[in-house]
């Protein structure tokens, strides 16, 4: 069982977002009023995730991000965003958030969001040793438009990241999470096309996509992922069978753009660089090493550079 902390001054939107968590694989809540209420409950018993309001007297969400990384850098956090605070989510994301899930969609996005965190950070406390020994890795897949195998690809991929010397555990977490958002997107709004059906209504994704899944041509398109990973960066390719989108209102700042582009932010505020093709069916990933880490040090097991 996965145990949940929600941190949120005001006692209304603690218990609504208690009710949605705890609807979720019958998970542990905890709560707490505040940041520094928060940090004690972490130090003496540590959650599997944390889930914190952006905006609290005190301690807000950003700084709790910062404090939280410090004390116990295998916890993620995932923020609850308002209306128009895109810019506070992506500094925050900058510093080291797993994700965050505008309040506005918490009935629609709470619980995909949770599950998204919490089974990636599973996936990634099973590395074994062998994989810190990597010198350099080359695969490419060819996936059908199935999540079971994202999922599986993304695990794969946090597997090989224990030979990339990143900050810490949650750094590649970050990394995990932000190549996700981009399968789902190749999922999804690329071989899939989800959006000319469902519209902005998220909550008919599932539907419209399992139906797509078995219809021509979707059902012949394919996920085309290449992972590229060695001492010194990961770089990670993306191409899906679809006709591409305009990517460029939500690489521009467009404000509107940002607001629907919760996968795209991932994207850019957790990779070093960020890149798609012109037709935009393609995207290119990549991740440096920790810049504190020397070329030729090794990975320490134990140590934040692992």
């Amino acid at each position: 069982m996965s145990s949940i902390l929600i941190v949120d001054d005001a006692l209304a939107d603690r218990t609504l977002v208690s009710g949605i968590a705890a609807a979720w694989n019958d998970c542990e809540v905890r709560l707490a009023d505040s940041g520094p209420a928060a940090l004690d409950m972490v130090a003496q018993d540590p959650p599997d995730l944390i889930l914190t309001d952006m905006h609290m007297p005190e301690m807000d969400g950003l700084e709790l991000v910062t404090a939280v990384r410090e004390m116990n850098p295998a916890i993620p956090v995932v923020l609850m965003t308002a209306m128009g605070s895109e810019e506070m989510a992506a500094r925050a994301l900058r510093a080291g958030a797993a994700s965050y899930v505008p309040k506005r969609r918490l009935a629609e996005d709470l619980v995909a969001t949770l599950r998204q965190v919490v089974s990636t950070a599973q996936g990634e406390r099973t590395m074994g040793r062998l994989m810190h020994h990597v010198s350099e890795s080359d695969t490419t897949f060819s996936l059908f438009t199935d999540r079971s195998l994202i999922r599986m690809a993304v695990d794969h991929v946090l597997h090989l990241l224990r030979s990339l010397p990143l900050r810490d555990q949650t750094e590649r977490l970050r990394v995990g999470i932000a190549l996700e958002e981009a399968l789902n997107n190749a999922y999804y709004h690329g071989n899939l096309e989800v959006r000319e059906a469902a519209g902005a209504d998220r909550r008919k994704y599932a539907e419209v996509a399992a139906a797509r899944r078995a219809e021509k041509p979707y059902s012949d398109r394919r996920i085309h992922l290449r992972i590229q990973i060695d001492r010194c960066r990961a770089e990670f390719r993306v191409r899906d069978d679809g006709h591409g989108f305009d990517w460029r209102p939500w690489m521009s700042g467009d404000s509107v753009a940002q607001q629907e582009g919760r996968g795209i932010a991932l994207m850019r505020s957790v990779m070093d660089d960020v890149q798609f093709s012109d037709a935009g069916n393609e995207v290119l990933l990549r991740k440096n090493r920790y810049r504190d880490v020397g070329a030729d040090d090794p990975v320490d097991t134990a140590g934040a550079a692992g």
